[in-house]
């Protein structure tokens, strides 16, 4: 069994060599042979000389894909999958949160019949308002998603060919990788490890980008925030009908004893609040199905090199922008 490591890299000179070391060690410990793809993500320091040289020591087992720009990490992602030629792939991150050690276990579940293996990570060390935000958002998702998101279930897990071919089948624009491995299905297991601690540098994590992967994680597999401003409408067309009866009523029995530029004023802020929200929300939807229907690749190659694997036979003679292309 050939296996494959996909491995998106943005910024991680530092850590990248001790990285290598310790995956290749690990799988140096396997039966049967491997590759690393390694996803050069538009990186700004030294992480693309390093794949090369990783590439030029050892041309047979680790190839590397450089991009053109930062297109992001879901970019990153599908092109190693595209590229891997393994009968399973192992996705992980370069910056040692994900234990190589893990693989040796991913590797013996998926001999027992497993097409997908999901390392879960504990939230031990994580700050305590970033594990109930946490803890609340899949809480709250899972309500309005169409599959089921579990808490500290991430990239990391390894996935069979057939479920490698059935993700590289789904050409949508905006992916969410997270989403997709749960729609796909197939027989999957889950097993928790602890939470590995960065070893250099900081996360590119914001809370700004966390809170927008979260929106896209909602509105990638649903319309139910479509269906809720209905229903929105609708009580509010009864609040108001209700309200005005009950003005006219007061009014014909007491009389007019206030103005009424008070209620009209906060009324008319809080249906414009409300309004704003709802066109927002249709505008995301919108949003999408326009870069939906223009079809442009989800990233550009610049630079590939290493190991020549079957994978290559299926791009041979293409572009790198047909290669890129969605399908």
């Amino acid at each position: 069994m050939l296996l494959s490591i996909v491995v998106p890299c943005f910024n991680e000179e530092d850590v990248l060599a001790r990285f290598h070391d310790r995956v290749t060690d690990e799988l140096d410990r396997l039966d049967g042979a491997f590759e690393i793809v390694y996803v050069d993500d538009g990186s700004r320091d030294g992480t693309l000389p390093l794949l090369r040289e990783l590439a030029g020591r050892d041309p047979d087992r680790v190839r590397f894909l450089s991009f053109s720009r930062n297109f992001g990490k879901e970019a990153a992602m599908l092109a190693g999958l595209r590229h891997a030629a393994g009968d399973a792939v192992v996705i992980m991150d370069a910056d040692l949160q994900h234990p190589p050690e893990l693989v040796h276990r991913m590797v013996a579940l998926h001999a027992e019949g497993y097409d997908q293996v999901v390392a879960r990570r504990t939230r031990e060390g994580d700050r305590v308002t970033r594990t109930l935000t946490a803890r609340l958002y899949y809480r709250a998702i899972n309500r309005l998603v169409d599959v089921e998101l579990v808490d500290g279930v991430g990239d990391f897990r390894l996935l069979s060919r057939r479920t490698v071919d059935a993700v590289l089948g789904l050409g949508e624009y905006n992916r969410f990788s997270k989403g997709l491995f749960s729609w796909v299905g197939f027989r999957t297991t889950t097993f928790s490890y602890e939470n590995a601690v960065r070893e250099q540098g900081r996360s590119t994590w914001t809370f700004g980008k966390l809170l927008n992967y979260g929106l896209d994680g909602l509105l990638s597999f649903n319309n139910k925030p479509l269906r809720a401003a209905v229903h929105l409408g609708l009580l509010l067309t009864v609040v108001a009908l209700g309200y005005a009866a009950w003005i006219v009523g007061d009014a014909l029995v007491n009389g007019v004893t206030t103005p009424g530029y008070v209620t009209l004023l906060v009324a008319v802020t809080a249906l414009a609040g409300v309004q704003m929200v709802m066109a927002g929300l249709i505008g995301e939807y919108v949003g999408r199905i326009y870069y939906e229907v223009k079809r442009r690749p989800h990233y550009l190659l610049k630079e590939t090199g290493g190991a020549s694997r079957a994978a290559d036979t299926r791009v041979t003679g293409e572009s790198l922008w047909e290669t890129v292309a969605p399908k």
